[in-house]
């Protein structure tokens, strides 16, 4: 959520990964992330969110069983609207942990994933490696307490996905990646890459 005199607004651009950069690799700890959508349409989603250190050794491939085997410690509810140039409203509230895991466990649908924090250049950027029914899809977003413009852009991002809206997690939660992988795969093979234009100026293959 942005901090930065903007209200309950989130600025943010995505990119598709192919696979975890090395950047991401070299992280000790990533964060395991579940969250469960109980709406999830025309943009519009409210979730709850828990997260916590990823468990040691090979996770489970249901979501649900993710839920037994890790140990969360912290949990927010988040109400979201429609990304519109850049932008989404987002308002949260922390929930307590025991009482938001008993409400997941009840219902809603369900994301996994596991999230890498860096810093490139002058930005910080997260990278989702998503789980489960998501599985093996990878995205990288890079947020700001403002618009997302003259953006440095990782040599690891194949193409931005930032107004695409089948890679919003809500959208996952519904329709996951495996569903539509191969369809995309076809897209991206068709057209190339794509880096949108109205955000300034990109400057593409930051090292990393």
């Amino acid at each position: 959520m942005s901090d930065a005199g903007h209200g309950d607004f989130e600025f943010e651009r995505k990119f598709f990964v192919r696979a975890l950069p090395d950047a991401a690799l070299s992280e000790p700890d990533p964060v395991l992330i579940v969250q469960s959508y109980f709406l999830a349409a025309d943009g519009y989603a409210l979730r709850i969110r828990l997260q916590g250190p990823a468990p040691a050794g090979p996770l489970p491939g249901d979501e649900r069983e993710l839920l037994e085997a890790a140990s969360f410690t912290f949990c927010a509810l988040t109400a979201k609207g429609p990304y519109v140039g850049g932008t989404r409203y987002e308002a949260e509230r922390e929930l307590d942990v025991t009482a938001g895991l008993a409400m997941v466990r009840l219902g809603g649908d369900l994301v996994a994933k596991l999230r890498y924090a860096l810093w490139l250049g002058t930005d910080g950027w997260v990278v989702d490696s998503f789980l489960g029914r998501n599985a093996p899809l990878v995205v990288a977003e890079c947020e700001r307490g403002g618009p997302v413009t003259d953006l440095v852009i990782p040599d690891f991002c194949v193409s931005e996905v930032s107004d695409d809206p089948r890679f919003a997690n809500d959208s996952l939660a519904t329709s996951p990646y495996r569903h539509w992988s191969a369809t995309y795969e076809s897209e991206l093979a068709e057209r190339g890459p794509r880096f949108l234009t109205e955000f300034g100026h990109n400057e593409l293959g930051l090292p990393t």
